[in-house]
């Protein structure tokens, strides 16, 4: 098979392609591994453990691999960049989606932070950590079940919310559409929301607004923007 990959994403958008794991055979991972680039760093995602031994075996040391976010880095990360993004998550339950989403922010460069178990349930957990969550420029919520802890969230900080709902909850949770639902028909004005169970877009998006504060160091000309100022 003929793998295509995007070389030139960098330049347009500032990130570099990933490759989704999740549902490729052997052959085609090992097509994916032929065509990329020597050296060159790449973000792995939904990988599990079979994916990580036949990778592992052909290029070693050169991996870092998360099991329990289903992540992987090839041949290290991207130059650190600006900004710092908080992942808030409100059940351990919670913890894997969570966990794409910092790895992927850990791959782009970008400084993070986890909160993990403050859901609306017992209010004073997420009260006892809001001052230190304010101090991101950017939040991610992940959080299943009624996904209220975006809305709740969404009203006490000014810093960009991104939602992230999860398939945690049982019966009518759905696996996940209730708390999408809630999270797109949030009163706190401004909240985004990705897929559910989208980790790796939340990471993304918050790769994109770090990036209006100050230039990514994949950008052709960084010289042409201004130092980061998080608005207060």
């Amino acid at each position: 098979m003929t793998v295509v990959f995007d070389h030139d994403r960098p330049r347009r958008i500032g990130m570099p392609e990933a490759v989704m794991c999740l549902g490729k055979s052997d052959e085609q991972l090992d097509a994916v591994l032929r065509a990329l680039r020597p050296d060159t760093p790449v973000l792995l995602t939904r990988m599990d453990a079979h994916q990580y031994e036949l990778v592992a075996a052909a290029v070693g040391d050169a991996l870092d691999y998360d099991a329990a976010s289903g992540t992987t880095f090839l041949h290290g990360r991207l130059p650190a960049r600006h900004g710092t993004v908080a992942v808030v998550t409100a059940g351990t339950s919670d913890l894997a989606v969570a966990g794409e989403a910092v790895r992927t922010c850990e791959f782009m460069g970008i400084t993070t932070t986890t909160y993990a178990d403050v859901g609306v349930a017992g209010l004073w957990r997420l009260q006892e950590r809001i001052a230190e969550i304010d101090r991101a420029d950017v939040v991610i919520v992940v959080a299943g079940m009624d996904g209220a802890l975006a809305s709740v969230v969404g009203g006490l900080l000014a810093a960009p919310v991104i939602g992230v709902p999860t398939s945690t909850g049982y019966g009518a949770a759905r696996d996940g559409e209730t708390a999408l639902h809630s999270m797109l028909t949030s009163c706190a004005q401004g909240v985004l929301v990705t897929n559910i169970d989208n980790g790796f877009g939340a990471a993304c998006a918050a790769v994109r607004m770090l990036g209006l504060l100050s230039p990514s160091p994949m950008s052709p000309d960084p010289a042409d923007r201004t130092d980061p100022v998080r608005p207060r």
